[in-house]
């Protein structure tokens, strides 16, 4: 979307100015009531002194404290010290950012597992859950325990421990080898609660069956019954123990993308920018940098409407490698030329925020992509992944009756973390009084106008040129 889409899509009038006669050029900026423009060249120029005095004078001779960069790009030639120096600074940070990106898209390929295993683990907890007549909080079931799941898991262990009717010794076996034909029924029929209770059970309730047949069914039960105590423990502890694990991958991956967000901006801010090194003021083989740096300055509002100054410095320089001594490090020092340009308006808050999202949207949103490519590869995941975050901090769902669509999303709480927190709906606009409004930005009008001149006369007076 280019600029001036940008700016009537957020409302704004694009400023139009006469760069020559009868030569009018849209400069991507808003619409100013008021615009001053200073050009200074000069071989000892040092840039850094220009934007420091500018910003002094700003926000603290004239009050205009709540100040907000909005700009912060530069561009060197190829063949220039400055390029070299910035390459290597840039090449670290962006070894750090793929060691973290890689490290992390580990761990949430190991999260799919970890879900993947707890829910398998919960399937299986659900038979013992039932056989036993509990739910998952260890409540009473309703109707007392699940006659289904008792047979379930028998046919489960049969499978599993016994091996199945290939093995000889299994029930199934020793119906076919052994003829023992009435064994299958009776163990899937005859549920005794504990594995201790399997004697006393048998008897009591299969006592018209013959001696062998009633041992090698106790000695069935027995088996099954312990394995099922055993395994029913082995499988809560597990559940706890991976539950833990996956608090803990999930604690990692945030903790991975707080670190990387930093590095990730040093290397926005350290790439150069391909606009200004396609320029004409820019040439390869000569030893150059272009550096862009602009703040908006807002005053305190006067009603509704904020005096704002907007200066834009843009510097077409020499950059000069200076040796410091202390620290032994090397760093650039501007020389060149100078254009500062200081805009005035009369905003509301809204408009104001309206020119930082214009600014925003313009500047790199790689963190944007790659926490949204984190949150969908959670959101695959499906509500377990939160459920089970919530089950390893301790804590229970609430359960409220809602309508569906008031329903928040399951992975409302996963997305604000990575995406940050939805945005808020939007209060409605109090009704305002037009006179008292206009008259309120004719005042803020005035007071940017004022100051804005001021700030032009007194950085010309400052550094020696001719005032008036």
């Amino acid at each position: 979307m280019s600029k001036s889409e940008l700016l009537e899509e957020l409302n704004f009038k694009e400023e139009v100015y006469e760069e020559a006669l009868n030569q009018y050029l849209k400069t991507g900026y808003p619409m100013p009531f008021k615009r001053y423009r200073l050009n200074w060249e000069s071989p000892n120029l040092s840039v850094e002194e220009s934007y420091f005095w500018t910003l002094n004078y700003v926000s603290r001779d004239i009050a205009y404290h709540n100040v907000h960069k909005t700009i912060d790009t530069f561009s060197a030639s190829e063949n220039s010290a400055f390029f070299g120096v910035s390459q290597q600074r840039i090449g670290l940070q962006q070894d750090k950012v793929s060691q973290f990106l890689a490290t992390t898209g580990k761990m949430v390929k190991e999260i799919f597992q970890l879900v993947r295993e707890l829910r398998i683990i919960d399937e299986r907890l659900t038979y013992y859950r039932e056989s036993i007549g509990v739910d998952k909080n260890g409540n009473p079931l309703a109707g007392g325990p699940k006659e289904s799941a008792e047979i379930t898991l028998k046919g489960i262990w049969i499978d599993m421990v016994e091996g199945g009717a290939k093995n000889p010794s299994s029930v199934y076996g020793m119906a076919r080898e052994v003829a023992f034909t009435s064994l299958p029924d009776l163990f899937f029929s005859t549920h005794p609660k504990k594995s201790a209770e399997v004697d006393d059970y048998v008897e009591r309730t299969r006592g018209g069956f013959n001696r062998k047949v009633r041992e090698v069914l106790k000695r069935k039960l027995k088996t099954f019954l312990i394995w099922k105590e055993n395994t029913y423990k082995e499988l809560k502890t597990r559940k706890g123990f991976t539950l833990k694990y996956l608090r803990q991958h999930y604690t990692i991956i945030k903790m991975y993308m707080t670190w990387v967000k930093p590095y990730l901006r040093h290397i926005r801010r350290l790439t150069l920018d391909e606009e200004k090194a396609m320029s004409p003021d820019m040439v390869a083989a000569f030893e150059g940098s272009m550096v862009e740096v602009e703040f908006l300055a807002a005053k305190e509002p006067i009603g509704i409407y904020h005096p704002c100054l907007l200066c834009s410095f843009l510097f077409r320089t020499r950059p000069s490698m200076s040796f410091q001594q202390e620290g032994y490090q090397r760093g650039p020092v501007h020389v060149g030329r100078l254009e500062i340009n200081f805009r005035g308006y009369a905003w509301t808050e809204e408009q104001i925020e309206n020119f930082k999202k214009f600014r925003d949207k313009e500047n790199f949103e790689l963190m944007k992509s790659i926490s949204g490519s984190l949150a969908e590869a959670i959101d695959a995941m499906g509500d377990e992944l939160e459920e089970y975050l919530e089950e390893a901090e301790g804590k229970e769902k609430e359960k409220k009756e809602k309508k569906e669509e008031e329903k928040p999303s399951g992975l409302s709480r996963l997305k604000s973390e990575f995406l940050g927190p939805p945005k808020p709906k939007k209060p409605k606009k109090p009704k305002i009084n037009k006179i008292k409004d206009k008259s309120n930005y004719d005042k803020a009008k005035s007071t940017a106008k004022a100051e804005l001149f001021l700030a032009y006369k007194n950085f010309k007076k400052a550094h020696s040129m001719v005032t008036w």
